[in-house]
């Protein structure tokens, strides 16, 4: 496996976790798959689109989503917003890694407005793949489902709550994050 653990972290072994890697660019999804096996991963499969990735999920169960941005028909952020919200999905909990080329401030708080789990700027280093999927495995974040959102938590610092207790109107409703590996049918909706 390449050793590319962020400093003071324990590398994890990813040969047992399931990949779908959505990109319009066959060779974005080659160096993406090139990188997850040098990891160790064995089960990686692709997508051209946000949409061929829904036919894909229907009869595959990812454990992990890595998802270009700028994509047609159907974008990474449209993707990531069906994915969470729509009636017939069959994976809302995934934890999705927006990679994209496109890293302005709109772009980041859409894909997290859409409920990403991770942002990465292209050019994509194994190092900095390693380190988001590393985040989404050791560091879980509940899902939230408020007016307009489901998804992770944004809140990725526990900031002290008499700093935030203004900022909502309504409390959100707080689930369990989906657990990594353990994905099989109507499990995932739960």
């Amino acid at each position: 496996m390449l050793g590319v653990s962020p400093p003071g972290q324990e590398m994890i072994n990813l040969r047992g976790i399931r990949f779908l890697v959505i990109d319009d660019n066959r060779y974005m999804r080659n160096l993406l798959r090139g990188i997850l096996s040098a990891f160790g991963t064995k089960d990686v499969r692709e997508a051209g689109d946000g949409a061929d990735a829904f036919k894909e999920l229907r009869h595959y169960c990812p454990d992990i989503i890595i998802s270009d941005n700028y994509m047609s028909p159907l974008d990474g952020i449209e993707f990531t917003r069906m994915l969470r919200t729509g009636r017939d999905s069959p994976a809302p909990k995934v934890p999705v890694i927006m990679v994209t080329g496109y890293t302005d401030l709109h772009n980041v708080i859409a894909a997290r407005d859409a409920g990403v789990h991770e942002f990465l700027a292209k050019p994509v280093s194994a190092h900095a793949l390693y380190g988001r999927i590393h985040n989404v495995l050791t560091k879980p974040r509940p899902f939230v489902k408020a007016a307009g959102y489901f998804g992770p938590c944004r809140r990725r610092r526990n900031t002290p709550r008499s700093m935030t207790h203004e900022r909502r109107t309504m409390a959100p409703e707080l689930l369990d994050p989906m657990p990594i590996g353990r994905f099989a049918g109507d499990d995932w909706h739960q």
